[in-house]
């Protein structure tokens, strides 16, 4: 008998020796991005009950978003041209008023607005056109100093005395959506998640007994450059002039448009914030990193301060890094600048 209880008992360490690893992924798309769900602790069956839904709900939001597509949005702006009220659900209406709280934090550098100018220089289109945009047009375009301030509200219906206003609200989609999904897990009592959208990542609880880890895209290679721990509802967002761009002779333009000059921010290649736990930490993550991309690396922490985002990592031009002290303890590089900066 002692040497069955001892057989059961080594077969018993063996079998949880090789049981699964209670962690489900799942990879979409949605806004156009690459999309990755990781939920740790569920049975398969469960977690994947949980990540159809999210998945769903991203691309759901992504299509109603679209800025050129026919959409929700295209409809508003057409509206806008015509000098028409029209109504919107809900869910829109509370993003757009969302969207003006964060362009008065960021004295209009956060400019949702300038739709007609994004198109102007190429970018409302599925692959961005390579030539510049004719100078006179720019100059007319900023000559309507479009911004959310031109809507105006009257229960569900929603108006524009400005016509040239025409919502892109890309810069700030991403992050808002993130948030839904981590209400629709929390509701669902998944605690713990990571949930990825291009370079806009939440995470909810941990992974196992580690914390959940978030790669950081290298803005001129095509590899990874840092990685960086998530605390528990911390939200992280990154902007660079590499994710959609294009060159004219050795001069890259991004999609990162300036609203004050009306062309394309070059003040570094890439801005990272990490947000802490709240309601909106996915969408003032990723509104955040407009202000402190193209305001330039002695106004970026200000303007993170303003959003309330605690960390921040700059990438200049030069490829040095400037880093929160916070934060630079928590990065590991992969492929570590020559000089890394202290932001203060």
């Amino acid at each position: 008998m002692r040497l069955s209880f001892t057989a059961l008992a080594l077969l018993g360490l063996l079998l949880a020796g090789c049981s699964k690893d209670p962690l489900y992924q799942r990879q979409g798309k949605a806004f156009e991005r690459p999309v990755t769900i990781s939920i740790w602790g569920l049975p398969d069956d469960q977690a994947e009950r949980h990540t159809d839904a999210v998945l769903a709900d991203l691309q759901r939001i992504s299509t109603k978003l679209h800025a050129w597509h026919p959409s929700s949005v295209t409809q508003l702006n057409e509206a806008f041209e015509r000098g028409e009220a029209i109504p919107v659900d809900e869910e829109l209406l509370g993003l757009l008023k969302q969207s003006i709280d964060y362009e008065q934090r960021s004295d209009g550098l956060f400019e949702p607005g300038i739709g007609r100018l994004v198109a102007a220089w190429g970018f409302h289109q599925d692959t961005p056109v390579t030539k510049l945009p004719d100078a006179v047009t720019v100059a007319a375009l900023l000559s309507t100093h479009p911004t959310l301030a031109d809507l105006h509200f009257d229960g569900s219906e929603v108006s524009s005395s400005n016509p040239a206003l025409a919502l892109d609200l890309d810069a700030v989609a991403t992050g808002w959506a993130l948030d839904r999904s981590a209400a629709y897990l929390r509701k669902h009592r998944v605690f713990n998640a990571l949930i990825t959208v291009g370079d806009n990542a939440i995470a909810l609880g941990r992974n196992g007994s580690v914390q959940w880890k978030v790669s950081i895209r290298h803005p001129r290679k095509a590899t990874e450059m840092a990685t960086v721990l998530l605390q528990s509802g911390e939200a992280v967002a990154l902007a660079g002039d590499f994710q959609r761009y294009f060159m004219v002779g050795n001069k890259r333009y991004s999609r990162l448009i300036d609203p004050h000059s009306g062309a394309p921010a070059q003040t570094m290649q890439a801005a990272l914030v990490i947000t802490p736990p709240t309601l909106e930490a996915a969408a003032i993550a990723a509104a955040a990193t407009q202000p402190v991309f193209i305001g330039g690396i002695d106004n970026a922490l200000g303007y993170a301060r303003r959003f309330g985002a605690g960390e921040v990592l700059l990438i200049a031009n030069d490829g040095d890094a400037y880093s929160t002290p916070g934060l630079q303890a928590r990065l590991k590089w992969l492929a570590a600048p020559t000089h890394l900066y202290r932001l203060r």
